[in-house]
C-alpha cells in the first residue's frame, strides 16, 4: 500500500482512504484547501473543471465533520449537505464521497430529481451523516419537514457558477436561509463572474479566497485542436475524427436537442456504438445511457451542455464541439469532461467557415491556442488502419492448439496473399466507413498572429507594434457587367436569372452555403434573364466544384462553365443612365420687348340680392277623422259574502279553463263563443290570467 504522505496533514482515515486510490500526487486545488490559513474558514474557491474539486472539499470539511476523532458517530440529522446543479454531478459526488469516507463509517445520502422521492424519505428517517443533492429536490425535502438541518456543520456549494446559470439562485438563498448561522460554507466554482461573488459576500463570512494555479494546469493535460470544414459537412467530419483518434471514449456536444438526435442518427448509420444524453430523456433513459458508456457497451455520446454538466466517464479522452459553445465559460465546461485526474485529451473545435471569426475570439477570450487542422481524409485514416492493424494484439498473443491447426488447414487450402486479404477485409468491416470531406481552405490570420488587443493583454504590456502610415488608396474602378474582377477566377453558373427574381442579397449567401466559401472568394455575379453567372476565385474553383456536387438536387442548380459554353441570349441587366436635364423652353418674346402687364383690380365683395321668404306649405285634409274615444272602465263593486257583509280584498283571479265565454279573472269580453281575452292588447309580460294585464278600475277602495 502507497501512503498519502504527499498531502497535507489530513485525518487518519481519509489519507488511508487515499492511499488505496493512489491519490500520491494532490492537484493544487487540493493542497490549497488543507493550507494552515484555510483551516476552519469559509472558502472561496476558483478552479478549473476537472482539478479534484470534488476531493478538495471533502478534505476541507473533514476536520470540521471529524475534528480529533477517527469515527463519525450513528447517523441522526445530517453534519454536512452538498448541493450540486444536475442529477449526475450529485450522484457523482456521492460515490466520490462515499469511498473517501467509507473509513469514518460515514453514511452519504444522495436526494436528487428524477428519483422516487418517498424512498429519499425513509433513507433520511433512518439517519445520514452527509446529503448530497440537487437544489430543487433539498428544498422540497425541507418545505415538507424530511430533511433536519438543525446540527448542520459545513454547506458546499459545488459548480456555484452552474446553479446561478441553470436559474437556481432562489432555491439556494431559500436553502442558505434556513441552515444555522455558525455553519461553514464552501463555495467552488470554475469562474467567478460578479452574481458568484455577491453571494459570497451575502451567505459567508470572511471568506479566504483560493485561486487554484490550475488555469495553466488544466489547459496543459488537454490538446486544443481547431479544424476548419464545410457547413453542410459537419456530420461527416465527426465521423472522420472519431476514425482518426479512436478513443476508448468520445463525446460529442451540441447547442439544441434536435441536433443531438440528427447526429446520434447519423453515427449509429455509420456503425458507431453511440447514445445520447438531452433534457427530454428520463432519469431511468439517462442511467441506463450512462451505464453502458462506463460498461464499454457505447463508446460515443451525443449531448446538449446541461444534459452533459458534471458528468465523469471513465477513459474518456475525446471531445468534440460539433456546435460552437456560446461563450469562453461553456468552452472550459464541455472541455474538462476530459482531460480528469492527470490524464491526457483532447478537445476539437469544428469551424465552418461563417464561424471562423467568432471561433477566434472565443479561443482568445478562453486564452487557449489550438493548432488549426485540416480534417482527417480517408488517406490518412486508411494508414492508420494498417498501423493500428499491425500493431494488433491478435498478432502478440500466444496462440493455442485450435489456432494452430486452423492455420495449417488454411496455409493448405489457401496462399499467405488470400489469408491476408481475408483477415485485412474482416478487420475493415468491423470499422465505420470514412467519409469524404474537404478542406475549408486555407488557414486565416487568427487573434495569436495578429497580436493581443484585449485592455488585459495591453495592460500586461503585450502592445502591438506600431505599423508604418499607409498611403491613401485610390479610387477602385467600377467594375463592369460581365469582366473578370479575378485574375484566376472561374466562371460558374446558377439556373436562376432576373426572370425569379434573382437578387445578390440571397443569391450570395446561398453559393456560399452550397460551396463552403466566403464572400471574399466570390467575385463578379452577372444576372441574366434566366440565369445567373458568378466568379469564383481559382484557388477554391475545385473544392467549390467538389462540395456542389454533393448538395441535393433541387431548384437551385450550380454548374462550372466552360470554355465552349454559348452565351447567354439576353445581356446582362445594367443599371440605366443618368437622364439629361431639360433645357428650358425658349420664348419668341424676350423681356425686354414683352409689354408689360396691366394691374389687376382689387377684389370687392359683390351686394347679394334680397331673397323672398321661403315658407312651408300648409298641409291640407281631404276628410277630418273623428278622435276615437276613451275607454272609460266601470266602476267595480264589490260582492257581498254569505253573511251580507263587503269583502276587504278583491277576490283572487281565476285561470280561464278554455271554455269560450268563460271568465278570465275579470268582465266578460267578446261574444258568445269567444274567450275572455279575445279582442285585448296584451299587457306586461309575466301578468295574471295569461300573461294580460287587467284595465285599472276607478274608485274608492273597499274594505
Amino acid at each position: 500500500m502507497v501512503s498519502a504522505l504527499a498531502f497535507l496533514p489530513t485525518n487518519p482515515p481519509l489519507a488511508r482512504a487515499l492511499a488505496e486510490r493512489d491519490y500520491n500526487d494532490p492537484t493544487p486545488v487540493q493542497n490549497a484547501v488543507l493550507e494552515p490559513e484555510a483551516a476552519g474558514r469559509d472558502l472561496l474557491v476558483s478552479a478549473q473543471t476537472g482539478s479534484g474539486k470534488t476531493v478538495a472539499y471533502g478534505l476541507a470539511m473533514g476536520e470540521t465533520l471529524l475534528g480529533e476523532a477517527e469515527f463519525l458517530g450513528e447517523a441522526g440529522e445530517p453534519l454536512a449537505l452538498i448541493i450540486a446543479p444536475t442529477r449526475e454531478l450529485a450522484l457523482q459526488v456521492q460515490r466520490e464521497l462515499a469511498w473517501l469516507y467509507a473509513y469514518t463509517k460515514a453514511r452519504v445520502v444522495s436526494c436528487v430529481g428524477g428519483m422516487d422521492p418517498r424512498a429519499e424519505a425513509r433513507q433520511l428517517a433512518q439517519g445520514a451523516h452527509i446529503v448530497v443533492g440537487t437544489p430543487g429536490r433539498l428544498r422540497d425535502h425541507l418545505e415538507r419537514g424530511r430533511l433536519k438541518i438543525a446540527d448542520l456543520k459545513a454547506v458546499v456549494l459545488d459548480e456555484a457558477d452552474e446553479m446561478l446559470d441553470l436559474g437556481f439562485r432562489e432555491d439556494l438563498e431559500f436553502i442558505l436561509e434556513a441552515t444555522p448561522k455558525e455553519r461553514r460554507t464552501l463555495l467552488f466554482s470554475a469562474t467567478l463572474p460578479k452574481e458568484i461573488v455577491t453571494l459570497a459576500k451575502t451567505y459567508q463570512r470572511d471568506a479566504f479566497r483560493i485561486q487554484a494555479a490550475g488555469g495553466e494546469r488544466g489547459h496543459a493535460d488537454i490538446t486544443y485542436r481547431a479544424i476548419r470544414v464545410a457547413a453542410n459537412e459537419i456530420g461527416h467530419s465527426v465521423v472522420n475524427v472519431l476514425r482518426y483518434a479512436e478513443a476508448p471514449t468520445a463525446i460529442v456536444f451540441c447547442n439544441t436537442r434536435e441536433a443531438v438526435r440528427h447526429l446520434q442518427a447519423i453515427l449509429s448509420e455509420r456503425g458507431f456504438s453511440v447514445v445520447s444524453l438531452s433534457g427530454e430523456l428520463s432519469q431511468s433513459e439517462r442511467n441506463h445511457a450512462l451505464q453502458a458508456l462506463r460498461d464499454g457497451r457505447a463508446r460515443v455520446c451525443v449531448a446538449t451542455d446541461v444534459a452533459a454538466r458534471g458528468i465523469d466517464l471513465p477513459n474518456l479522452g475525446l471531445v468534440i464541439h460539433a456546435d460552437l459553445p456560446h461563450d469562453a465559460e461553456v468552452l472550459q465546461h464541455r472541455s474538462g469532461r476530459t482531460g480528469r485526474a492527470g490524464r491526457k485529451g483532447v478537445s476539437v473545435l469544428l469551424v465552418p467557415n461563417s464561424r471562423r471569426r467568432k471561433a477566434e475570439q472565443l479561443l482568445n477570450n478562453a486564452r487557449i491556442r489550438p493548432e488549426w487542422v485540416a480534417p482527417p481524409s480517408v488517406d490518412d485514416i486508411k494508414k492508420l488502419d494498417q498501423e493500428r492493424l499491425l500493431e494488433s494484439d491478435i498478432f502478440t498473443d500466444a496462440a493455442d492448439e485450435d489456432d494452430l491447426t486452423m492455420a495449417k488447414a488454411l496455409l493448405a487450402a489457401r496462399s499467405a496473399e488470400e489469408i491476408a486479404v481475408a483477415l485485412a477485409r474482416i478487420y475493415r468491416s468491423q470499422l465505420p466507413s470514412p467519409e469524404e470531406v474537404l478542406d475549408a481552405g486555407p488557414l486565416r490570420e487568427t487573434g495569436e498572429e495578429r497580436g493581443p488587443k484585449s485592455r488585459r493583454d495591453r495592460e500586461r504590456g503585450n502592445e502591438r507594434e506600431p505599423r508604418e502610415p499607409r498611403e491613401p488608396r485610390a479610387a477602385a474602378p467600377r467594375r463592369k457587367t460581365g469582366v473578370s474582377g479575378m485574375p484566376n477566377g472561374v466562371w460558374f453558373r446558377l439556373n436562376v436569372g432576373r426572370h425569379k427574381n434573382a437578387d445578390p442579397r440571397w443569391l450570395l449567401p446561398m453559393i456560399c452555403r452550397q460551396g463552403g466559401v466566403t464572400r471574399r472568394e466570390i467575385g463578379s455575379i452577372d444576372i441574366y434573364d434566366q440565369e445567373t453567372r458568378f466568379e469564383v476565385d481559382g484557388s477554391v474553383a475545385d473544392q467549390f466544384e467538389a462540395s456542389i456536387r454533393t448538395v441535393p438536387k433541387g431548384e437551385a442548380r450550380i454548374e462550372r462553365v466552360r470554355g465552349d459554353a454559348p452565351a447567354p441570349e439576353s445581356t446582362p441587366h445594367v443599371e440605366p443612365a443618368e437622364r439629361p436635364r431639360r433645357e428650358p423652353r425658349k420664348s419668341s418674346e424676350s423681356s425686354e420687348t414683352r409689354a408689360p402687364r396691366e394691374p389687376r383690380a382689387k377684389w370687392e365683395p359683390r351686394e347679394q340680392e334680397a331673397r323672398p321668404e321661403r315658407r312651408k306649405p300648409e298641409r291640407e285634409y281631404a276628410e277630418v277623422v273623428p278622435e276615437r274615444p276613451r275607454h272609460e272602465p266601470k266602476e267595480w263593486t264589490p260582492k257581498a259574502d254569505h253573511a251580507g257583509k263587503p269583502k276587504g280584498k278583491r277576490p283572487a283571479h281565476k285561470p280561464h279553463d278554455g271554455k269560450p265565454g268563460g271568465k278570465a279573472g275579470g268582465p266578460k269580453a267578446g261574444g258568445k263563443g269567444k274567450p275572455a281575452w279575445a279582442g285585448k292588447k296584451p299587457g306586461k309580460p309575466g301578468g295574471k290570467a295569461g300573461g294580460f294585464d287587467k284595465p285599472k278600475r276607478k274608485g274608492p277602495k273597499q274594505g
